[in-house]
């Protein structure tokens, strides 16, 4: 029996040193990983240098692209033109986005050659407004930002200093070495940013008065990988759809979450060679077919039925529908990737096809026509699943704009909807490291068709050197047609560097913002944005906890 002396030394079967032999080995194990992480720390530091990702100052969208501070307490705001229309609902509308720790997103240089990220990267900060209106019908407005305090967050911030070596593209040496060094030091290959989107499950949120992240959701245990940005919930049920891929296998896994959120009632993996990621990660094939699979909600991987289709890169998908023998898939479609690998070498600047923009000179249909065509637009696929038959078309012809980060009346999710909304980019505005940028909105009617090559499409354009981001669809309290609601949206305006928010009138799409709200604070553009309805009491500021 060991017992305590009273200088609290643990006394073990009268070992002399004090300790068991077991735990002196505990001891000597605890002693070489943690002598082991600071040689590791200190070849990285004496080997890679972290210096800025190269950006133009001079671009305005980039300046919009930098960094901004947690602004540590709520802020009320006064500065709004029009009215907020009496039907909007109470409620909070949120907007991911990457604001990257130390000044920005980070590359390195080392013996091994240069690596660096994508402007896709960057710790997730949240950007919020909330609506409150009180008895007499007054609203009040509040923002606040923070960022999404995930573990790699806090390991980074920590350390006070850049650790993630970048691996998404570069030098094919200095990636594989960095993506090495990321999983003997910390576990995993990247860092977990979580910028990408935010959604509600069982009424679960963020603390969503101070924005603080409370811990990971992993459905009780059942969940042991990667979330994907885009899960779809199952209308009537609330069931949620989602998905994972990784480095190793299984390399994709799906599964259902039930309504609550606590549990995962079915999920199938697959170590199909066609789904092996590369050390790359990313890496888009023009050569042979896609292939899209179908399977039933409750299915395994031998349920799926397989269609090729034509290589695209879809991003984003606008919605799927059951009708008669065919699935529907509508999507945002483009014949490259808009992502680069890491083959591209150091040379990150100048991966882009030559399509990706006319030649000098040369109108922008020289960009665009088929078969020719980076920017996405919609498309459509039918897959039979009796004849195994695949229909597919463009939705929209070369003279619309490019369109990407659809959004649907979210009661529609996996039903045949009529309208559509989309971000609208513009060919010619967009920086030279492939940041797109949207100067408007579009509306789309899936049922009428202008001519035999395009469906009818509504655009709502911005002024000029004004964008958007995270574009959401907030349906309206007693609301009776699919489109009674409206689109808000973050916009910033590239000549003044002034951030605001719009809410357009989806029954009357082409007029005027019918609310813009000046706001206190530049808001970078991002990524998703998602509105969620609840009753809130704010009066000022106060009501809202300070943050930490």
């Amino acid at each position: 029996m060991p017992f305590l002396t009273t200088k609290s030394t643990f006394i073990f079967g009268g070992s002399p040193f004090g300790l068991a032999p077991s735990t002196r080995i505990d001891v000597l194990k605890a002693a070489v990983k943690n002598t082991s992480a600071k040689l590791l720390d200190a070849f990285v530091d004496s080997t890679f240098e972290f210096v800025d990702y190269p950006l133009d100052p001079l671009d305005p969208s980039q300046t919009n692209a930098a960094t901004v501070d947690e602004i540590k307490e709520a802020a009320v705001i006064t500065n709004i033109h029009g009215n907020i229309p009496s039907e909007f609902p109470q409620g909070v509308y949120i907007r991911k986005g990457p604001n990257p720790m130390f000044g920005g997103l980070k590359s390195t240089k080392s013996i091994f050659g240069e690596s660096s990220p994508l402007w896709i990267e960057g710790e997730g900060m949240l950007h919020a407004l909330y609506f409150s209106k009180n008895i007499n019908g007054n609203w009040t407005v509040v923002y606040n930002n923070r960022h999404v305090e995930t573990d790699t967050f806090k390991l980074e911030k920590l350390r006070n200093k850049p650790s993630f070596l970048p691996v998404i593209q570069g030098d094919p040496l200095a990636v594989c070495t960095s993506f090495l060094l990321n999983l003997v030091r910390f576990g995993k290959p990247l860092k977990n940013t979580s910028n990408t989107n935010i959604f509600e499950q069982s009424g679960k949120l963020f603390d969503i008065l101070t924005l603080e992240a409370l811990d990971d959701w992993d459905v009780n245990g059942a969940w042991n990988r990667s979330f994907t940005a885009h899960p779809k919930r199952v209308p009537g049920t609330g069931e949620l759809v989602t998905m994972g891929i990784a480095v190793t296998k299984p390399f994709v896994e799906v599964g259902v979450i039930s309504a609550d959120g606590k549990e995962l009632f079915t999920s199938w993996n697959s170590i199909d060679a066609h789904f092996a990621m590369r050390l790359e990660l990313i890496k888009y094939e023009s050569e042979g077919n896609a292939r899209i699979g179908i399977m039933p909600r409750y299915g395994d991987a031998d349920s799926i039925q397989w269609f090729k289709v034509k290589p695209n890169c879809t991003f984003h998908v606008i919605n799927c529908f059951e009708d008669g023998d065919e699935v529907g898939v509508w999507g945002c479609r483009a014949l490259a990737s808009v992502v680069p690998g890491p083959d591209q070498g150091s040379k990150k600047l100048e991966w882009f096809p030559t399509k990706f923009k006319p030649a000098p000179g040369k109108p922008i249909e020289d960009a665009i026509l088929e078969d020719h065509l980076l920017f996405p637009r919609p498309y459509e696929r039918r897959l039979n699943v009796q004849t195994g038959d695949v229909k597919e078309r463009n939705l929209t012809g070369p003279n619309h704009f490019p369109m990407d980060f659809p959004m649907i009346n979210g009661a529609f999710t996996g039903l045949r909807n009529k309208y559509g909304y989309t971000q609208v980019g513009h060919c010619d505005s967009s920086p030279a490291p492939g940041m797109e940028r949207f100067g408007g909105l579009a509306k789309v009617n899936f049922e009428e068709e202008n001519n035999e090559v395009s469906i009818k499409v509504e655009y709502h354009i911005f002024e000029k050197n004004t964008y958007c981001s995270g574009a959401a669809f907030d349906p309206k309290e007693g609301g009776v047609e699919e489109d009674d609601g409206w689109i808000i949206t973050f916009v910033h305006h590239e000549d003044t560097s002034i951030s605001e928010a719009y809410i357009i009138d989806t029954k009357n799409f082409l007029n005027e913002p019918v609310t813009k709200i000046t706001l206190p604070f530049r808001v970078p553009y991002g990524f998703h944005g998602a509105f969620m309805p609840i009753q809130l009491q704010i009066t000022d500021s106060s009501n809202l906890m300070k943050l930490p």
